[in-house]
Order: C-alpha cells, then sequence, then structure tokens
C-alpha cells in the first residue's frame, strides 16, 4: 500500500495550509481534537554508532515515521464494511496488519535546507527489533504485535485490552527496528489504512500521476493507460499498490508512491485545493476517520514550522538496496539491505555528500551475487540511477 502513505503527508502539508488561514484554524482545532492517537514514541537510548552530526541536530528538526497499514480495518479496529472491501479489490477483513508502505520524513530546523523523504521497500530484508532476528521489514509491527497479544492473554486479559496494548507494541517494535536501521531517532509516527487513502484523494479532487506505459493488473486492479492523467479514490489506491507486472516488483511500486506523493503535493500547492473551505473539511473529515498519530505530536506547531515548503522543497528517495531476489530461509525472496550502507546514505542526505567524491563511502569488497557479501554504497548508487523526485513537476514512472 503506501498506500504511503499518502496517507499522513497529507496530514503534514495540510497542516501548514490550515494554520495560515481562520478557517482553517477551526477545522484544524478540531481535528487534533479527534484525530486518534498512540502513546508509540519512547525515549530512545544514544546509539554509539550515530555520528555527531545526528546527536547534535537542534531539537526542531523532526523525523517522521509515515505507513501505510495493509489493513481492512478501520483506526479502531473495526472491519470496513463489504461494500468498501470490494470497490478496494482487498479481500477479506482478517485483520492481518502488514505495513506495506514506510517512509522516513525529514524536516529540518533551517528552513534554507531541504526536507526529504525515504522509502523504505517493505521486503527489505533487515534485522527486527525485539529479537525476532532477520526477516522482511513489513513484518516487524505484526511480529510485535502477535507476541505481546500472545503475552497478554496469557495474562488473562480481556480482548478489547489485548487488541488495543498489543497494537501499541506492534508499531512500537516497527518505530525500533526503522530506528535501529537507519540510525535516526523518530520524533513522530502517522499511520493510515487503505479506506482512508482512497477516501483523502478525494477530499483533494484528484491527484495527478504519469505512466511510461499502460498498465493491466489483474491483482490491483490497475488499469490505466499511459501519459498524464488524474487519479482519485479506488483509482489511486490501485495505482499505488500495483507490484505484479513491474519489473522491479517492490522497488517499482515504492517510486510509483513517491510520484503519487509528488503529485499530492503539487495538487495541494498548485490547485487551490488550500485555499478551498470545502475541500479543507473533506481532507480533515478523511484524516480524521483513518489517520493514527503519536500521542505527543503537537499538529499546530509543527504546522507553523512546514508553512513555508513549497513543491520542490520536499525529495523524495529509496535507501539502497542489492538484490530484488535474495533468497531468505523462511520469508521467499527478499531486498537485500545493509544496515551499515542505510545508515551511510541517510548522513549524506543530512549533511550532503563528503568533501571528496573520488574515493567511494565504503570500500569496495569484491563479491558475487551467490556469496552474498554486502552490497557498498557506491555500487547501490550506481545501480539506482533515476533521479530523486521533487513535487514541482508530474515525474513519469513505471
Amino acid at each position: 500500500m503506501l498506500a504511503w502513505l499518502g496517507r499522513a503527508l497529507v496530514t503534514l502539508l495540510s497542516a501548514a495550509v490550515v494554520a495560515t488561514i481562520g478557517f482553517g484554524w477551526y477545522t484544524f482545532r478540531t481535528a487534533d481534537d479527534n484525530v486518534v492517537r498512540d502513546d508509540v514514541i519512547t525515549a530512545a537510548p544514544e546509539k554509539p554508532e550515530e555520528s555527531q552530526t545526528t546527536r547534535e541536530l537542534p531539537r526542531t528538526t523532526q523525523t517522521i515515521l509515515l505507513v501505510g497499514l495493509d489493513s481492512r480495518n478501520d483506526t479502531q479496529g473495526n472491519p470496513l464494511p463489504r461494500e468498501v472491501l470490494d470497490s478496494l479489490n482487498a479481500g477479506e477483513a482478517d485483520g492481518v496488519q502488514n505495513t506495506d508502505t514506510m517512509m522516513l520524513v525529514h524536516v529540518p530546523a533551517d528552513p534554507a535546507k531541504k526536507a526529504f523523504a525515504v522509502s523504505l521497500p517493505r521486503d527489505s530484508y533487515v534485522d527486527i527489533a525485539g529479537g525476532f532476528g532477520r526477516h522482511k521489514l513489513n513484518s516487524a509491527y505484526v511480529r510485535g504485535k502477535n507476541a505481546e497479544a500472545s503475552r497478554l492473554r496469557n495474562d488473562g486479559l480481556d480482548e478489547a485490552t489485548v487488541e488495543r496494548e498489543s497494537t501499541t507494541a506492534g508499531r512500537r517494535n516497527l518505530i525500533a527496528t526503522i530506528q535501529d536501521l537507519t540510525g535516526l531517532t523518530i520524533d513522530h509516527y502517522a499511520e493510515i489504512n487503505l479506506f482512508g487513502f482512497s477516501e483523502i484523494t478525494k477530499a483533494v479532487g484528484g491527484v495527478p500521476v504519469c505512466l511510461n506505459a499502460p498498465v493491466r493488473d489483474r491483482y490491483s486492479g490497475a488499469n490505466f493507460p499511459a501519459g498524464q492523467q488524474s487519479l482519485v479514490g479506488v483509482d489511486a489506491l490501485r495505482f499505488v499498490r500495483q507490484r505484479h507486472g513491474l519489473q522491479n516488483g517492490d522497488l517499482d511500486r515504492v517510486r510509483r508512491q513517491q510520484a503519487f506523493l509528488a503529485g499530492l503535493a503539487h495538487q495541494l500547492f498548485s490547485s487551490g485545493t488550500l485555499t478551498s473551505p470545502s475541500r479543507i473539511s473533506a481532507l480533515i473529515d478523511a484524516l480524521t476517520k483513518s489517520v493514527v498519530l503519536d500521542q505527543n505530536w503537537d499538529l499546530m506547531s509543527f504546522a507553523s514550522q512546514v508553512a513555508s515548503l513549497s513543491g520542490d522543497d520536499i525529495e523524495f528517495s529509496t535507501i539502497p538496496t542489492g538484490r530484488i531476489n535474495l533468497p531468505t530461509p523462511y520469508d521467499g525472496s527478499a531486498v537485500e539491505v545493509d544496515a551499515d550502507e542505510v545508515r551511510a546514505y541517510i548522513q549524506t542526505l543530512l549533511t550532503g555528500p563528503p568533501p571528496s567524491t573520488e574515493q567511494p563511502l565504503v570500500p569496495e569488497v569484491p563479491s558475487t551475487p551467490d556469496q552474498g557479501k554486502p552490497v557498498t554504497v557506491q555500487k547501490m548508487a550506481q545501480e539506482q540511477t533515476e533521479p530523486p523526485i521533487t513535487a514541482a513537476g508530474i515525474p513519469c514512472v513505471n
């Protein structure tokens, strides 16, 4: 899903808008009071491997984890209606909660610096926090949740309490896993479900996208012509969920999601969406029904910080990856990821490239794919030749 993720990045962008007009302030204040909250952000101990640059970032610099949840339930844990599931081509409301979209949005305190958003492919093969070993990243949430649910049931707690507290544990486990992987401390959390993503696109009047070639996929229901077009509702969800029939599978889907969010930002900044009281009301209504935020996020304060952002102030990219068909003992094929390379890449985003570009960031280690040795940042950067996406235009994607 990323279903990213349209998801909560909209919260950030719409917050900047509604804070600038009187009508918006009242509507936004209502949303801040009514949105679902969860106590998922805990103080993280300082990691020895973190650089001095990371530790000394001003407190007003903020990193947000945006999560698109492939859940057939609403934010209260209730199954979505059958007609909604049918329209989304989403199967049964079985309670499964896989995090199909994960993205870190970093907003610097210095307004002269660009914000950046980094996607983490759901099939990334990483160390899962909580002692679960090495698995796909999108399992961190459900593994943490299931383990806590089992413990709580053994303690004799009622099912409502088990569901509530185990869900919090799942979110915390995902946050811890991504902090360990990237070296960044996550300050805030925003999660959106399938139906909410669809409703948000309706609220903004559709999102412009562009495809290099026509697509038709029976799994996601995607059926779109080549070229520029505007997607809304279920079609928007199909666009960001498709992975079958794409040459690079999950990596191509991640780039689709980035392009979609860039289109969403473009729509918000350029089409009058943010000056329309009716659209702001619809957007806030969709967000309060479908988004979960961390308990301590002061949205009004955050809105004042991002109010000056424009479409080209946010740059989208993906963490370094190796093979997209890495064989694993228990999880099938996964996306190869090396945590050291990911942290080095994040540091480059934070501080810029090293003074000399003649030497690789990490010494090149001769290897063959079968040997399963780490892929260096330099090699990964060579393989990922597509330019970063911004919201300054409508990029065409596969």
